[in-house]
């Protein structure tokens, strides 16, 4: 082969290296949409004034969220994100949103008047992530490089539950136990006694006695009033 045609032949070949190079991977693709979709959606949860509405766009959040999770191949905590968030905790969000017929007046009036404040803790917000963003050296690829990807046959379940059943034993059994106390301290607040609530006792219902529910009365008749 002569020598033009190999540098030309080779040149050809590092210009196709060179597009495929640019080509932006079909996982990043994703990624920015779904990010894209994440933030739109969060705006909206703060920004609109249905709060029907609202639930519905963090539902589009969480499932959002979930895609991102999976593209980090973290299943588990995108099923459980789904299942937990979504399924229950939203759908309950929904059920008593819907069930108390919230006025929407008095948050309306209240809007203009938190407006600054609400201004101003966004600008705080939004300070302190552009400077954890743009510190240099910790967010970088250097400081966090891509993950090698898993083999065949890996589950992040069982990875997830071996690192919190081993490694992170205590700490998984403190949330626990506080969780219990926060349990047991609404079940206590709910069942406070109250006097002006009228109650069922079923226990002393089913201790009555036939001779209890029924008192009869010998009464004399009265004679009858002609008109």
């Amino acid at each position: 082969m002569p020598p033009i045609a190999g540098r030309m032949r080779l040149t050809a070949e590092q210009a196709q290296a060179s597009q495929e190079n640019k080509r932006m991977p079909i996982t990043e693709i994703v990624f920015y949409a779904f990010s894209l979709i994440l933030t739109a959606a969060a705006v909206m949860v703060i920004t609109v004034r249905n709060p029907v509405y609202a639930a519905l766009f963090l539902v589009l959040t969480f499932f959002s969220s979930a895609a991102i999770w999976l593209l980090l191949e973290v299943e588990f905590l995108a099923i459980v994100l789904v299942l937990v968030y979504v399924g229950a905790v939203m759908v309950l969000f929904l059920f008593v949103v819907m069930m108390l017929d919230i006025n929407l007046t008095p948050i309306k009036e209240g809007f203009i008047r938190y407006l600054p404040a609400g201004i101003a803790v966004a600008a705080i917000m939004a300070v302190e992530l552009l400077v954890v963003l743009w510190a240099r050296g910790r967010f970088d690829a250097s400081a966090f490089p891509v993950p090698a990807p898993h083999p065949d046959g890996y589950s992040n379940t069982q990875a997830v539950g071996e690192w919190l059943y081993t490694q992170y034993l205590l700490p998984f059994e403190v949330a626990g136990i506080i969780l219990l106390v926060a349990i047991v301290a609404a079940v206590a607040l709910t069942l406070r006694t109250r006097t002006q609530v009228k109650t069922q006792n079923p226990a002393r219902q089913v201790r009555t006695r036939r001779d209890e529910r029924i008192r009869i009365t010998s009464m004399k008749s009265e004679p009858r009033q002609d008109s």
